[in-house]
């Protein structure tokens, strides 16, 4: 029930609002107030007024009476009351009331919930069924219009999720053109008997914790209650200290449970030790029954492999040759329910691409450049899609929802002038970036998916006008190579600019004074524009300066210090650059083929060195794999072990299908020694295939490594010194509910550019972000300052506190010793594995360091 009246207490009728109700606790978070509306219609302005005339003197009206008689009377703006569920309501000129305390629990019914799923329990009578809460939804409401009656009266159906919590109910209302006003009241969900799961965020392959279950009983007497809890993909264990086993085997309980008696009023914390089983997610269901009281609840959380994975691919194809032997041999240290040995096959050469897919499509920073390289891919590729179809990747319908909210994201984070930043509007604004992200709304628009007209179009004039977006202490190379790329982009939205294309040519004496990149931008843009002598010019350019083999080419494109850092450059960069030009304007050209060799043979582990690489390289594999498959497909692929056959399948005419086989890692270490993997191919056509081994093993200790980067990482105690204390054989163990200090040393031996550092998390341990409003006040840390020689910042310029880890960044790290730490609090009681910190360079990931995995006990 709704009611409103004016200031002197009389309904106000055809009255609009807004209804909102969410969960108070996620209101919390962001101390979240619902605005005054009064505030924003009647905002308080200044009185003084300037003006200038061409006469010395000018004779003014009183001011004071022109205010006086502007201003708004008494009752004429705020809605005096908006009652909410009988609740007080802000009053005329004072402050917002405090958060309402919780209703009293109604005991004479429980709350009932719509279910989808139900668990039986034993105690229960034999046609009866506990009902199992699953909608978590924070939103329990939202009218957007809602009208009063001739007595200022509505009423809202509101129909609560599953949460037992507080609700908070927010309404704003508007009567005619000058009154307005706000309420809040608050709904609490309870039942006579709640549960409350309080499980860990996320867990690793291997960890042991204990589950807490919070048990309440809101009536005045006693309850006996029976607990039974249920898991996929977890097991639950006798301590511990116990070791986990491996699924289906002895003593792998899926299912417990236990008995106890509640005190009336009161909570009680039960703790239930698990284990992980396997990588992927775990789903629990927990029960709990008293008599005619019942709760029941799901939840699930993600299980991560521990940095201790293995994984190992090679590629090739069939085409004259019928055959391909290879010998396999299963790591014996492996973990037998964990990994595989996967063979996959097609008839493109697109299933090739699936890794370098995969690594844009789960590449974690999430950056704007990062964000960008994603689109590029997916909107190039959106057309095959279903050639890479791959256990770790999604499906096509959530690439396109992760390809339309990249869109989204970037287009809010666009720079007034049209360009963009790595991270947030008020950052620095790159002009690469601009560039690139552009690039990236061209593509999309290409496939389907417009750009906002006012993003466009501020992207636009910054791309036509982006001599004068350019830092005057860029170099002549940088600059010039930023204006090629910005006039390929304007070709990409069909603004061709011929003119610019030439002059740029004619600054300078020699084409060798232009990059690859240079030259691979600016050849479809003078091939457009009908300019012959040019493109052949720039051709043979290209031609005198490839390195090549008899079976692969590439190009050597050398960049200062300043340029490459700016520009993100590379060089397998510039040789993607250079293939979609040779695709689009000559192509049948004799270096094509070579280059693409050259390519794929740079890719490691199934991808090239980073985001910007692997995006521009799928944008001319993309366009290469169209033009050149010739034959035909009409053969049938087989697949054998020893003497063994694991599958076989038939390609018949052209398409993007793969065809997959798996050998778990538990029939691999059936038998001792190397066995034989044999591919077959019967009939016309070219047969592309994958060889893949994913294993974990059994020691999951990664000793520190050092390739450019050393890191080092403590634990320490903040309010007591023996919250936190390291064993001999250098376990940490933590008390639980202590806040820990986590401090990382990082040290580069020279200047590093764009660096990541990442520090993944215990399971049982949260990270404290102190810009929540509902998080304690932290202790300063003095190592988090550092002093650079013109002023003191924090040496990175972003950090993400995340679930299972936090990461810093930052574009330029100078050599010598850099600390970063943050706060955690022990949440969870177990024995943890912590994979170690981890730093590279984004753009050279080869360039990197990692710590040592760390052992953490929580007790």
């Amino acid at each position: 029930d709704i009611a409103i009246t004016d200031a002197k207490g009389k309904p106000v009728p055809d009255a609009e609002l807004a209804l909102v109700v969410a969960d108070e606790s996620v209101l919390a978070l962001s101390g979240y107030r619902m605005p005054d509306p009064l505030a924003v219609f009647y905002a308080t302005r200044s009185s003084r007024v300037s003006s200038v005339f061409s006469q010395p003197q000018v004779v003014l009206a009183d001011q004071r009476s022109l205010d006086a008689s502007a201003a708004p009377q008494a009752g004429d703006g705020r809605l005096e009351r908006i009652e909410v569920t009988g609740s007080r309501v802000m009053r005329d000129g004072a402050p917002p009331p405090p958060p309402p305390a919780p209703m009293a629990p109604a005991m004479a019914e429980p709350m009932a919930y719509a279910a989808e799923t139900s668990v039986a329990m034993d105690s229960a009578p034999a046609d009866a069924a506990i009902d199992l809460r699953t909608d978590f939804s924070a939103l329990a409401l939202y009218a957007p219009e809602v009208r009063t009656d001739a007595k200022g009266r509505a009423e809202v159906s509101l129909d609560l999720p599953d949460s037992l919590t507080r609700y908070r109910v927010m309404a704003i209302a508007v009567a005619g053109a000058r009154q307005f006003g706000a309420g809040e009241s608050s709904v609490t969900a309870r039942q006579p008997l709640m549960l409350r799961p309080s499980p860990p965020r996320f867990a690793n392959f291997g960890d042991r914790f204990e589950l807490p279950i919070v048990l309440q009983n809101q009536t005045d007497a006693p309850m006996q209650v029976e607990l039974a809890l249920r898991a996929l993909n977890a097991q639950f264990i006798d301590s511990l200290q116990a070791e986990p086993v491996g699924p289906g085997e002895a003593n792998a309980l899926a299912s417990t449970g236990r008995r106890l008696t509640l005190p009336a009023q009161a909570r009680v914390e039960v703790r239930i030790p698990t284990a992980t089983q396997q990588a992927g997610r775990a789903r629990f269901q927990v029960v709990a029954s008293a008599g005619a009281d019942s709760d029941a609840q799901s939840f699930e959380l993600p299980v991560w492999t521990p940095a201790t994975r293995e994984a190992f691919a090679t590629y090739g194809s069939l085409a004259e040759t019928r055959l391909a032997l290879q010998p396999v041999l299963a790591p014996q240290d492996a973990w037998p329910q964990f990994g595989h040995l996967s063979v996959t096959a097609s008839s493109t050469e697109l299933q090739a691409l699936t890794d370098a897919l995969i690594y844009l499509v789960d590449y974690p920073f999430d950056c704007n450049e990062q964000r960008a390289s994603r689109v590029l891919a997916i909107a190039a590729l959106r057309d095959v899609l279903t050639a890479f179809e791959a256990p770790e990747l999604p499906s096509p319908e959530r690439l396109e929802a992760s390809l339309r909210q990249d869109l989204e994201r970037l287009a809010a984070l666009q720079h007034g002038n049209g360009g963009w930043s790595f991270w947030g509007r008020s950052d620095q604004a790159w002009p690469y970036l601009g560039i690139h992200v552009a690039h990236a709304f061209a593509r999309a628009e290409a496939k389907g998916h417009p750009m906002p007209a006012e993003v466009k179009q501020r992207s636009l004039s910054y791309l036509r006008e982006i001599e004068r977006q350019l830092p005057d202490w860029y170099d002549a190379d940088t600059r010039r190579t930023l204006r090629a790329y910005a006039l390929e982009v304007r070709r990409q939205f069909g603004d061709v600019d011929v003119k610019k294309a030439q002059a740029l040519l004619g600054e300078v004496a020699s084409l060798d004074a232009l990059g690859i990149e240079s030259i691979g931008w600016l050849l479809p843009t003078l091939d457009a524009g009908k300019d012959a002598a040019a493109v052949e010019r720039l051709l043979r350019n290209l031609g005198n300066r490839v390195s090549e083999t008899a079976a692969a080419a590439h190009f050597v494109s050398g960049m200062s210090d300043q340029g490459a850092h700016v520009l993100l450059h590379s060089d397998r960069r510039g040789d993607g650059v250079a293939l979609e030009a040779l695709l689009q304007v000559r192509p049948q050209h004799d270096l094509i083929e070579k280059l693409v060799r050259g390519l794929l043979g740079h890719r490691v582990q199934g991808r090239w060195g980073n985001t910007q690489e692997n995006a521009f390289i799928l944008l001319a594999l993309d366009r290469y794999f169209h033009q050149r498959e010739g034959v035909t497909p009409d053969f049938v692929a087989r697949v054998w072990l020893d003497r063994g056959l694991v599958g076989e399948h038939a390609f018949r005419g052209r398409s993007t299908e793969r065809f997959a086989a798996r050998v778990p890692m538990a029939e691999l270490l059936r038998q001792d020694g190397a066995r034989d993997l044999l591919l077959q191919k019967d009939g016309a056509g070219r047969m592309y295939y994958r060889i893949g081994l994913d294993y974990a093993p059994r020691d999951l200790d990664l000793a520190p490594a050092d390739h450019g980067f050393a890191l080092e990482r403590r634990y320490e105690a903040v309010d007591d010194p023996m919250d936190v204390r390291r064993d001999a054989d250098g376990t940490w163990r933590i008390r639980a509910g202590a806040k820990v200090r986590v401090n990382l040393s990082l040290v580069a031996t020279g200047r590093r550019l764009h660096v990541a550092l990442v520090d993944p998390l215990p399971a049982g341990l949260e990270a404290i972000n102190p810009t929540l409003a509902v998080s304690e006040q932290l202790p300063t840390d003095p190592g988090q300052v550092e002093p650079y020689w013109w002023w003191h910042r924090p040496w990175y310029e972003h950090q993400n506190l995340r679930d299972e880890r936090v990461e810093a960044f930052t574009s330029l790290l100078w050599e010598g010793v850099h600390s970063y730490s943050y706060v955690a609090r022990a949440t969870t009681p177990g024995r943890f594995i912590v994979p170690p910190p981890h730093a590279e360079e984004m753009y050279q990931p080869e360039t990197f360091g990692r710590g040592g995995t760390d052992r953490v006990v929580i007790e």
